[in-house]
């Protein structure tokens, strides 16, 4: 029998080691007559081969894959009085702050502030529409890529997402527009676009700004049915599943029907990230906190999560950190003009404290893909993001036992999804 893989095994092996996020950019390469990214029998977005693949797409779609491949901020952007922290990358200006308009920080998932840029940036004129991520029309738990042309339609896509999205399903269309846009996603979403950058010279012309948030990973689809059957809802008769916003984090409001429910946030996940479930390529990113964007907004819990007595009354205030001279130029922009409050700057050790997580995983990161190339797994490519410096910060006994613990959770079927096949209810 002979090992070497078809261009659609190649595809499919992605999706099977678990590296595949759903952002539907294999879609945009392939073709969406010849992949097509929708729901799998797993519950996740994944692609689905349509028509015969040959081993130059593939080859395309392995080279900006967030799955195989994940870089940090292109060097023509890192200015030479960028500051550089080892953990959370190049940085300009770190600062807390909401969003100027009382409505969108209540809205919003935690203080509202891209959801403020993404106003700001329409009214401004800066740009023309928004490329993000809204609730899905069609799957409670599911975003659904959007363009945003005015205020109304930033709002209403207000609120983190925590399921399966694919914001880069149709990409080149959005580009044939030949309009300036900006573009807000999870981190993976934004490497995903930066890799696609070098094949389509029309990205770096027209996305005018990269926003993203800090991402603790999203929900799976069998953590989102766990939840709703502890809560004693039945999971088929669900239409409509908010998880956090309208205060901060607010609460997790599920429709089934005419009736709503409102659930804590921490109900959701869990006490604390022991409990998250997570896809798991999720577990072994490299870049949870958004090294390509211009912006990246994150939570401001001490220690990580929020408590069910302290954030009753929260009105939400992000930590934004601004990477590139564009992003710093639009927070004082948008904070000049009104769009952002800001409170005080901050420093990368006041972010850890807030997201103390991100610093675990970013050390781990480096002895977790060692974990995957002794199973015989693909290994990410990485680049400008220095998860082997850091591991050489750590005693080999640590690095060992995260690279052995990726390698016995492959082992044990930890980290294997089915081969994709459409869902059909």
């Amino acid at each position: 029998m002979s090992d070497v893989q078809t261009p659609t095994e190649r595809l499919y092996a992605i999706v099977e080691q678990g590296l595949c996020i759903g952002c539907g950019l294999c879609q945009s390469v392939a073709g969406k007559d010849r992949v097509r990214v929708t729901k799998t029998l797993n519950g996740y977005l994944a692609p689905v081969v349509e028509a015969e693949l040959d081993d130059e797409t593939v080859d395309r779609i392995y080279a900006v894959c967030p799955g195989t491949r994940i870089e940090g901020l292109p060097e023509r952007l890192v200015e030479g009085d960028t500051h550089q922290d080892n953990v959370w990358g190049p940085w300009r200006r770190m600062v807390r702050a909401w969003a100027g308009d009382p409505e969108i920080r209540f809205e919003g998932s935690t203080g509202g502030v891209l959801t403020a840029l993404g106003v700001y940036l329409l009214e401004s004129k800066r740009v023309d529409f928004i490329l993000h991520v809204k609730t899905s029309s069609t799957e409670p738990s599911f975003g659904e890529r959007a363009l945003s042309f005015s205020e109304a339609d930033v709002i209403e896509a207000a609120g983190s997402r925590y399921g399966p999205a694919a914001p880069l399903n149709n990409i080149g269309e959005v580009l044939d527009r030949n309009q300036p846009f900006a573009f807000i996603g999870k981190p993976c979403d934004i490497s995903a676009l930066r890799n696609y950058a070098k094949q389509d010279e029309r990205v770096d012309k027209l996305v005018k700004y990269w926003l993203t948030l800090v991402c603790g990973g999203y929900g799976t689809p069998q953590g989102t049915i766990a939840f709703y059957k502890r809560m004693g809802i039945v999971p088929d008769q669900v239409t409509g599943l908010r998880y956090r916003g309208r205060g901060c984090p607010g609460p997790t409001r599920v429709e089934t029907g005419n009736k709503a429910q409102e659930f804590h946030y921490i109900d959701y996940w869990g006490e604390d990230e022991t409990t998250w479930q997570l896809p798991f390529r999720c577990k072994i990113c490299p870049d949870a906190i958004g090294e390509a964007a211009d912006v990246a907004a994150l939570d401001t819990w001490v220690g990580g999560s929020p408590t069910r007595e302290g954030s009753v009354d929260d009105p939400g205030t992000n930590a934004i950190i601004a990477r590139t001279v564009a992003g710093e130029e639009l927070i004082a922009a948008a904070a000049a003009d009104g769009a952002l409050t800001l409170e005080y700057d901050i420093v990368p050790d006041t972010v850890s404290v807030y997201q103390p997580h991100q610093v675990n995983k970013k050390y781990a990161a480096w002895a977790r893909h060692q974990g995957l190339k002794d199973a015989g797994r693909i290994v990410p490519q990485t680049e400008r993001l220095r998860i082997a410096e850091l591991a050489q910060e750590l005693p080999d006994a640590s690095n060992q036992f995260q690279r052995e613990g990726t390698r016995k959770r492959i082992e044990i079927g930890k980290a294997t999804e089915p081969t994709p096949e459409t869902w059909k209810p």
